[in-house]
This record gives structure tokens, sequence and C-alpha cells, in this order.
């Protein structure tokens, strides 16, 4: 297929502010999971193109640092006004290259937007502390950038995830190498040309594709003094050992599976609803939804007023697609393992078709009841609209159950007792907790990240603590009074 009759322009690296032609022999076709077309090609580079890369990014970076914050912050001031400017026509590009519906891909343009305005608020979160620790001698601590940080993006959010850690780095004063998910690599190129059009400055901001060895040249690369990653938890793992042995700053996300623990006094409509939510939102897709349920006595009537909104979820109308046919073959496997081991498939959404996208990549809202902890269903991420149910008689057999899962990224409990509430809050493994909330994800200035084998590394990517993990602390002492008395203090 020529790439001039594909639907979008071939990608290419964002370098030094402009897009450039690459001299890499591999490259990707871009699917849209929507349709299974193909709509554009996406190169792989190596390390000769990143290279080029930081070298502009370390060009970039004594303006750019030396640049008082405040006016550092007036460039995202604009860039906020044109992401609401352009909110459709960047949802339309999500939806397009991950399958999501317009309203959850809308939904995570919403979110960038919020990313970006908390980033405005850095001038009033990085202060720096002064104080006169003695008669004439003063201390100063200030936060300093780093340098040349990277940034690996997962597919699920092409347009959120990048905004976790863009904005932060970059008002903090570092420039950065963005590398996106080869699967959805055309959100990124847009949030360059806006941050350009806002009027950042060239190298600011460069952007690498590719696969697996421009991941491992960016954790190699010495010039990158940090790099976050976000994806599974067996590729957080190697980048996290790979870059912190290289004596890089690093954190990196990975999977999970978050336990909704339902109790017999829940509200049965409003945990129905938050439960086929957050199990089927982002068609599953998401390392924060709710793919198990520990149903904790009887709850058969909340079970079923769940089945009852999982039908209501329709693909192609209210539920997007997954994102690739192994994708599609690899949950519906699970399904069907879970059923012959004697699990009972309340709602079946194994070969789903959407009209006239047949060839897209759909599975059904999937409810399976009666799982125990010994299924792969209940022990692995399955990373689809798929809601496995356990079944226990008290709320610590519930908590056994989540606190055994080797992740930690969100656990929730439904519930009308506050003490049982409470009682989750203090006992669930996990660094992100609701409370008749199925997606429990932190808004700004709060931070995402989890525990376990959610995230390796300290500090995190977003919220006020992303200021210690993008920044360095750099300490002063003056003295100008040589009248004053010297003590063992000055």
């Amino acid at each position: 297929m020529e790439v001039e009759t594909l639907k979008y322009p071939a990608v290419r690296n964002y370098v030094a502010g402009q897009f450039v032609e690459g001299s890499e022999a591999r490259s990707l076709e871009v699917f849209s999971p929507l349709s299974g077309a193909v709509i554009s090609t996406v190169p792989l580079s190596g390390a000769a193109a990143l290279n080029a890369a930081v070298e502009a990014a370390q060009a970039a970076f004594p303006a750019w640092s030396a640049m008082p914050i405040k006016e550092r912050v007036q460039i995202f001031y604009r860039y906020k006004t044109l992401l609401e400017r352009e909110m459709k026509a960047l949802a339309d590009l999500v939806r397009e290259e991950n399958g999501k519906t317009y309203d959850e891909a809308r939904a995570e343009v919403e979110k960038a937007i919020e990313l970006t305005e908390f980033a405005c608020s850095m001038p009033q979160l990085i202060q720096g502390e002064f104080l006169e620790v003695s008669k004439g001698v003063e201390a100063r601590a200030e936060r300093k950038p780093l340098g040349v940080v990277a940034s690996i993006a997962p597919f699920n959010f092409p347009n959120m995830v990048p905004h976790w850690t863009i904005p932060n780095a970059l008002v903090l004063g570092n420039t950065m190498i963005l590398k996106p998910s080869e699967v959805v690599p055309l959100s990124a190129g847009r949030i360059a040309e806006l941050l350009k059009e806002a009027g950042l400055p060239d190298g600011v901001l460069n952007i690498v594709h590719g696969d697996r060895e421009i991941v491992e040249a960016i954790c190699d690369h010495p010039a990158i003094q940090a790099v976050s990653f976000v994806g599974s938890t067996k590729i957080a793992k190697l980048v996290y050992i790979r870059a912190t042995s290289n004596l890089k700053r690093c954190v990196a996300l990975g999977g999970a599976k978050n336990h909704l623990m339902v109790l017999p006094d829940a509200h049965p409509e409003m945990t129905a609803s938050n439960v086929a939510a957050s199990m089927s939102g982002c068609a599953g897709q998401r390392c924060m939804a709710g793919s198990t349920m520990v149903g904790v006595g009887a709850v058969d009537a909340i079970v079923a007023k769940i089945v009852e909104e999982a039908r209501k979820i329709v693909p192609g109308q209210n539920l997007g697609s997954v994102i690739s046919k192994e994708a599609k073959e690899r949950i519906e496997q699970h399904i069907t393992e879970a059923e012959a081991a004697g699990a009972k498939v309340l709602l079946d959404g194994r070969n789903a078709r959407v009209a006239g996208q047949e060839e897209g990549y759909y599975v059904g809202a999937t409810v399976v009841d009666f799982v125990t902890p010994d299924m792969r269903i209940a022990q692995e991420e399955v990373f689809g609209p798929v809601l496995a149910i356990m079944r226990t008689n008290t709320l610590d057999e519930a908590l056994a159950i989540e606190n055994a899962n080797p992740y930690g990224n969100a656990a929730a409990v439904f519930t009308s007792s506050g003490s049982s509430a409470r009682y989750v809050m203090d006992h669930a493994n996990a660094g992100m907790i609701g409370v008749n909330i199925g997606v429990p994800v932190p808004r700004e200035p709060f931070s995402f990240g989890g525990w376990n084998e959610s995230k390796f590394g300290a500090c995190d990517i977003t919220g006020k603590s992303s200021i210690e993990f993008w920044t360095q602390l750099k300490k002063t002492t003056t003295k100008w009074n040589p009248e004053s008395r010297v003590n063992w203090m000055s």
C-alpha cells in the first residue's frame, strides 16, 4: 500500500521544532482499531535519531532553564487555550488511533487541560525556602531543573499520559524527549504543533518514535537525566532496572489488578453503575479498571443489577474497541479459559461485531461469576471490558484476596457503612483507594501512583509530588557581615 493512499501522512520524528525525515530502515503500519484499516506508518528510530533529539534538547536547555518560571508558565497558559480550541480535533485523533468512544477521547483531552492548568500553578508551589539560620548567615533552598529528561508513554491514553509529564517537566525548566507508543503515534505530533504555536522554543520538546530499541537507547543515553515510563509491569520493571543501572532517576508505572469489594449494604444502583463503568470504560484498557469484583456475603441482587447495567454497554455505541486483533484474541481466551475452569459467564462479549466496522477489534462487556483465585483471569491483567466476580463470606477474606495480588494500583469498597469503609482504607494494600468510587483516580494537585508491582521508583510524575522527581534541590548559604560574632553556627 502506498503511503500516499493512507488517511494520515507518514509519522515523522520532531527535533528542534521541525518534523524530520529519518533514515530508519524499519517502520510499522499504524492501524485504526475501529475498522482494522491501516491509517499511517511510523518510523522505528535508532540511536542516531535519539542522539539528534538529545543534542537539540541540550542546546535548548540553557536558555529555557534560565527563563523565569513565570515566563515559562505563560506559554502553557496559551497552550491550554489551544487545547480548548482544538478539543474536537484532538478527541477525533485519539478515537481514530486508539479506538475509544468520542466521549472517552474528549474526556482524555479535558484531563490534559487540567494537567496543563496545574502546571501553570508551579510558580506558587516552588517558591523555595529562606531562613536566617544564624546571626548574619542566611540559608536558601531552591528547586532547579535536571536537564534533559525522557517520557515513554503507553498506547491507552495517547493524549492524556504525555500530559502527565510534558507540562510539569517543562514548566520546571527541563527539556524533554517524548517516546510515544508506536501503536498510537499520531496525537504526539499534534501536541508538538500546538506547543510550538503557543510559543515553546525549538528543542525544548522533541519526539522520537520507535519500539524496544529506542526505549533501551533512552535508558542508556548518558545525557538523559531522568526517565518516566507508563506501560505493563513486565516492561516497567525492565525500564526501571536499566535506567537506574545507568544512574538515572526513574519512575516506571506498570499494570494492575484492581479489586472492587462489594458489601451487602452497598447502594444497589450506584454500585452497579460504578462497577460496570469501571470495568468497561476505555474498553477496560486502563490500569485503574475495576477488573475484579469481590462480593462479600449476599450480593446476588447487586450482581444482577451489574449485569443489567453492563447490557447497556454496546460495542460501537458507548463501548470502544480494544487496541488490536491480538488483544481481542487474548481477552476472549481469558473468558474461555475461565468458563472451562468452572466460572459462569453471565454476560458474554466474545465475538462482538459492529455493523459497518466488521473488521474492528471489539469485545463486548463481559461479566464472569464464581471465579476462584487460582484462575488466570483472577491473577492476570486482562486489559479488556471484562469483570471477574469472586465470592467471600467476610470482608477480611475479601481483603486477603486483594492484598495477595502482586500489584497495588487501586482498591475500592462499596458500602453504606463508614466503619467498613474505614477498615478497607486502613487495610487495603494499594496506593489509591476508592469508597463507592470504581475508578479512584486522584485529581490535581494529588498525584497518581500505586504500590508494589504497579510502580517502580520513588516520587510521582504528576501532582505536587512530581516536583521532587523533575527537579533537584540547590542549597545556598551566604554571609555578608564580618562584624557579626563568629560561633560554631557561623
